[in-house]
């Protein structure tokens, strides 16, 4: 199991005929992570014209917007394609707009919010995110070293090591990797050392 999201929290701005319009994005997990980053934004730009939003999560399949006063269907749906569009998932948008004296017309502003929603995406970057099985190993420090290949070769990712008389490390696998994982481990040390799955998370592809 895998989504599509934003790596990071960004913003990015444009000038279009003397309106300022600026993207806003941030990778959220619920409606109220959504709602207190889009509060924050409205707070930050109280003075602003419009604070237009769209978000979208998986819990639920919700999808929101809102076009905060522009005329309907011309900002707020603009937002929210190009998320979908993407195929994006727990993130949130807010494209914040100070008139500028001229107006845009239905069609300008369509491709002035979706440029707005655009130019934050790419400024918080898309990232695969992928269903990962958590694993622990317990092994001596002669072995240890061969680890880090062993789990780069199965698209895993190396987490937390405590070194006391042996090595502890956890680290995450693709859930559809581990039997992989495992065999390759019982090879690399003849069946001496095991590892026992701890949990599961989503980490970066």
């Amino acid at each position: 199991m895998e989504y599509r999201t934003v790596k990071k929290e960004a913003s990015a701005e444009f000038v279009e005929k003397r309106s300022r319009f600026i993207g806003y994005i941030k990778p959220v997990r619920s409606r109220e992570e959504a709602d207190s980053f889009i509060a924050d934004i409205r707070s930050k730009h109280w003075d602003a014209t419009h604070n237009v939003y769209a978000y979208v999560l998986r819990e639920g399949q919700i999808r929101r917007y809102s076009d905060d006063g522009e005329p309907q269907g011309t900002a707020g749906i603009p937002v929210l394609d190009v998320l979908l569009k993407e195929e994006l998932c727990d993130c949130a948008v807010v494209a914040t707009r100070y008139f500028g004296g001229i107006l845009l017309g239905g069609g300008g502003l369509v491709r002035a919010y979706s440029h707005t929603s655009r130019i934050a995406v790419d400024a918080g970057g898309i990232v695969t995110m992928r269903l990962c099985s958590v694993l622990r190993i317990n092994c001596d420090y002669g072995f240890y070293g061969k680890l880090a290949p062993l789990i780069a070769d199965c698209g895993g990712s190396p987490g937390k090591s405590d070194f006391a008389e042996n090595v502890t490390t956890v680290f995450s696998i693709p859930v559809e990797n581990v039997g992989m994982f495992s065999k390759r481990l019982a090879d690399a040390s003849f069946g001496k050392v095991a590892f026992e799955v701890i949990g599961e998370e989503y980490a970066e592809a």
